[in-house]
């Protein structure tokens, strides 16, 4: 029953609902007892042939009367409780929403995509149900069983009522049995389903590289496998439930033939009347749903605190990036001075970054090339605060980069990732992600910059053309430059280029960079390129190697010094040469 204690937070935020709900389930719980009295009056009036007319139609009239009473409480008590647990799932989907947005990128290398939408969906269900039914069978299970009990001890016999009830303790002990199996397989259960959503995710997302390589027979192979796994441990879960209803049943069934058996006696011995014995047999079948619903309720609540515990587990990690208190929410403007000394992926020792010192003033470019893995995204990750476990300083305009809100800092930098992801929309919607209310004309404005322009003018439906999951339907050319274009309509302060032109050509990637100085003499822009006419105009250049900065200076200075820079300028001369000539 811990779970009740978890969520009672939620039951203080609703408490005028569920006690609303509670109270028209006891008054459901009193209305119940009226049926099983009038059946022992009409079974005696019967028996003493004294049952008139009159006397009938008045006990149908109660029970019609009682009947409309509790179709009509009913109602409410669903809306009441029901409706209540429909809006704790709101709060908890939105809640992990919430949270996902502000977790780092550590934490989605640490998770699966498929786990997190199986824990906003399975695993709130099952939540949701506990907070619904789950309270119901909870306070039905006492109340309805309570009121019965009373009824049949002080109307009746208590004798016969606490004969009847010998069976009980054992229903008591094998649904607590029950539960905690149902505990554990459970939760296996949802990792089980968990796996499999991820598997679906990642497969539908690499479809093409599965189809490319001819891989559909291997992976629906492994769909099924993981499909089955799903099944095997849910058929466990089932198992186990399957023995809920069934135990229950045969407890009371037990009961019945004690009450049965002893109440006889008693009948034969003038201790009770035949209508009492009818009373009492027809108030033992009300207490069947009671202790169906007590088995029911550890099969939910085992449920709900299973997928509590992994939802609350998920809710429990911690931001990797905190705000100062006092931070300063006004956006970052200026000069940039990095003085890296060293910074390391969290959980690993190795240094990936050190000794990186520069500075860079408002309005200059700065170009970062090197190796494949020389750490040039990873320095561009500091610079838009994805990590702060740094030894050093980052300094942007008045402040260092810690000491500004995230979204301060970030509503000053356009940042365009290697990886370029574009929404299921249309391809003005996506350029004006950041500025949803951006006119048409600043929309162009910022496509034209990019040199994507007259490409979207040939769609089918120019701006209005929807590009497909992920922008399916374009090139790796243009969902570049319509990456480039989202980051330009902000007109940020620092505009980041990470590899963000390696998928245009030449002539392409000139015309770009031409529009950038032109329409950016003010503001600062950083390239990281693999490419070195990318950086050719840049103020500053960095060159890496191994996460130090091996070389730095102005392209004209570095390609008369020997070294990498040189070297890979007189390589790339010569594939245009060799191009050219082809």
């Amino acid at each position: 029953m811990k779970i009740f204690k978890n969520l009672w937070w939620f039951f203080k935020q609703e408490r005028r609902s569920y006690l609303m709900g509670i109270l028209l389930l006891g008054f459901v719980a009193l209305l119940q007892l009226v049926p099983p009295k009038m059946i022992g009056y009409v079974v005696d009036d019967m028996q003493r042939d004294v049952l008139t007319g009159k006397r009938l139609v008045v006990m149908m009239a109660i029970l019609l009367v009682v009947a409309l009473l509790c179709y009509v409480t009913r109602y409410f008590w669903r809306i009441m409780i029901f409706g209540s647990s429909i809006k704790l799932a709101r709060q908890l989907r939105n809640n992990l929403y919430s949270h996902f947005t502000k977790m780092s990128p550590s934490f989605y290398q640490r998770k699966r995509i498929g786990d997190l939408m199986a824990h906003a969906t399975n695993d709130l269900q099952a939540i949701q149900q506990t907070a619904g039914s789950g309270v119901l069978t909870l306070v039905d299970s006492l109340t309805t069983g309570g009121f019965v009990l009373i009824m049949m001890a002080t109307t009746i016999s208590w004798k016969l009522t606490l004969i009847s009830l010998i069976p009980m303790p054992f229903m008591a002990l094998s649904t607590s049995y029950y539960g905690s199996l149902l505990h554990k397989r459970f939760h296996k259960a949802q990792q089980a389903f968990s796996s499999l959503n991820d598997k679906v995710q990642e497969s539908v997302s690499g479809v093409k590289v599965i189809k490319t390589f001819g891989e559909e027979k291997e992976d629906v192979e492994e769909f099924i496998q993981s499909s089955k796994d799903v099944v095997k441990k849910n058929m466990a879960v089932a198992k186990i439930d399957a023995l809920f209803d069934p135990t229950i049943s045969l407890i009371v069934g037990f009961s019945f033939i004690l009450s049965i058996v002893f109440g006889s006696r008693m009948v034969i011995h003038n201790e009770l009347t035949i209508g009492d014995l009818v009373a009492f047999t027809t108030y033992l079948g009300l207490l069947i749903w009671p202790m169906l619903a007590f088995g029911w309720l550890f099969n939910i609540v085992e449920r709900g605190s299973a997928s509590y515990d992994r939802v609350a587990s998920l809710l429990s990690e911690k931001e990797d990036i905190i705000e100062v208190k006092e931070a300063l929410t006004e956006p970052p403007q200026g000069d940039l001075e990095v003085n890296i000394q060293s910074f390391s992926y969290p959980q690993y020792e190795k240094k990936v970054l050190a000794d990186i010192q520069f500075s860079l003033r408002k309005g200059q470019t700065l170009g970062i090339v090197g190796k494949t893995g020389s750490g040039k995204t990873t320095l561009l990750k500091l610079l838009i605060r994805e990590f702060d476990q740094y030894e050093g300083s980052i300094q942007f305009g008045k402040g260092e980069l810690k000491n500004y809100t995230l979204h301060a800092l970030r509503s000053s930098i356009g940042y365009v990732p290697q990886d370029h992801f574009l929404f299921s929309a249309t391809v003005g919607e996506n350029i004006a992600f950041a500025m949803p209310y951006a006119t048409q004309e600043e929309i162009e404005e910022a496509a034209s910059i990019a040199n994507v322009h007259r490409d979207i003018q040939d769609f089918t439906e120019g701006y209005h053309t929807v590009v497909g999951e992920r922008g399916v339907s374009l090139s790796g050319g243009q969902k570049q430059r319509l990456s480039i274009a989202r980051a330009l309509l902000l007109n940020p302060e620092l505009l980041i280029l990470d590899d963000s032109l390696s998928a245009v050509d030449a002539r392409t990637e000139e015309n770009i960079l031409a529009s950038l100085r032109e329409n950016r003499q003010s503001k600062t822009t950083i390239i990281t390129t693999h490419r070195l006419s990318a950086v050719a105009h840049a103020d500053l250049i960095l060159v890496l190697e191994e996460g130090r900065i091996a070389q730095m200076g102005t392209h004209e200075w570095l390609t008369k010094q020997k070294g990498w820079y040189k070297d890979m300028y007189e390589r790339q001369q010569l594939e245009s040469l060799v191009e050219l000539g082809g």
